[in-house]
């Protein structure tokens, strides 16, 4: 019976979600908005509730997750709550030995170099994240009754971004090693990428099954790669991930960041919705992306530290590029700085809720 549960997308929140409405090509009564990590990082009550706990065993606790997530949905009343986790999660609920370590990020203790380190890599199963089925079940029906209920966005990382960080051991500026695997290792690369394609279209499986309402698949690090490079490396093992939540019936987000240059490829992956980083102007993305597909994006988060009448000057004006989508959901070119002010982003969210155009 539980199998047959595989959208938090009923017919009733679809009707009254103006984030849903965007995400399925409609024209909602307003511009809907959230922001790519809300959940925490400049929340004090986000910095309260983890004092003493790592990120990765915030992850795995299914009550911090559900609180965590809820923490800017309370505050700012946004359109979308995205549910708390990390991009290496899913590596760690198998068995990969990492950890992340404050100021540096995920660090990984044997790098990916060769096809018997990607077969070592256990596939995802529900059993392996049974905390992320209880977080999420508990989110739905928490979210089901805040602004007459509001939609909650899986969250995995995609293949490209998530190889890098096995290939390299952390954090790089070059991914030199992942190039040089990619390119150098065609059958290990092949490997390593339908292994995460595999991990992460199953981890994202398991959020849509107990309710998500929609997913974004994070590429993080895919402006690293031109786009010839992106089409034969990348492209086909992210298509892998949203063709397997597409069955599910649910929208997809795909958000790259530094990726002008690929986001009609990032598109043909099989996205509804593009995410456009702050680099690019979002009239431009439209234009390049065609009348397929809705955009998300793309105030600079810098901008958020503005004065409050210039970053609200420039939200007014994404907010009317977006108006040539196909659908439009407002949201920062990347995620909120943790020396945000939160009011700021509270200021931010009543303007776009309340947006309306200057006549003439």
């Amino acid at each position: 019976m539980a199998a047959e549960q595989t959208s938090g997308k009923t017919p009733d929140l679809l009707a009254s979600s103006p984030f849903l409405q965007a995400l399925a090509g409609q024209k909602p009564s307003r511009t809907p908005v959230w922001f790519m990590r809300q959940a925490g990082r400049s929340l004090p009550e986000y910095l309260k509730v983890r004092e003493g706990i790592g990120m990765l065993e915030s992850c795995q606790d299914a009550d911090l997750i559900t609180e965590i997530t809820l923490q800017p949905v309370r505050r700012y009343g946004v359109d979308a709550a995205i549910f708390f986790s990390d991009i290496v999660l899913p590596l760690k609920a198998v068995g990969v030995d990492l950890d992340i370590k404050p100021g540096v990020g995920p660090v990984i203790a044997n790098p990916v170099r060769t096809l018997a380190d990607v077969e070592a890599i256990p596939d995802l199963t529900p059993e392996h994240v049974t905390y992320i089925t209880e977080a999420v079940q508990n989110l739905t029906g928490e979210l089901a009754g805040i602004n007459g209920g509001t939609p909650l966005i899986g969250f995995a990382g995609a293949p490209f971004t998530v190889a890098s960080y096995l290939v390299e051991g952390g954090p790089s500026k070059e991914y030199a090693k992942t190039k040089a695997l990619m390119f150098g290792a065609p059958d290990v690369w092949d490997a390593l990428m339908r292994k995460i394609a595999g991990i992460s279209g199953a981890f994202l499986e398991v959020q849509v099954r107990a309710g998500a309402s929609a997913v974004q698949l994070f590429d993080s690090w895919a402006g690293a790669c031109t786009p010839a490079d992106y089409e034969r490396h990348v492209l086909p093992y992210s298509t892998q991930v949203l063709t397997r939540i597409g069955e599910l019936g649910v929208p997809r987000i795909h958000f790259g960041v530094n990726s002008a240059m690929l986001l009609p490829l990032m598109g043909s992956a099989g996205a509804e919705v593009v995410g456009v980083d702050w680099r690019t102007p979002l009239d431009w993305a439209v234009t390049q992306l065609g009348d397929d597909f809705g955009v998300q994006g793309n105030l600079d988060p810098a901008l958020v530290f503005a004065p409050t009448e210039v970053m609200l000057e420039q939200a007014g004006k994404i907010i009317e590029a977006g108006r040539r989508a196909k659908g439009h959901v407002f949201n920062l070119g990347h995620g909120v700085i943790p020396s945000t002010d939160p009011d700021q982003l509270a200021r931010l969210t009543e303007f776009v809720q309340s947006y309306e155009p200057a006549e003439g």
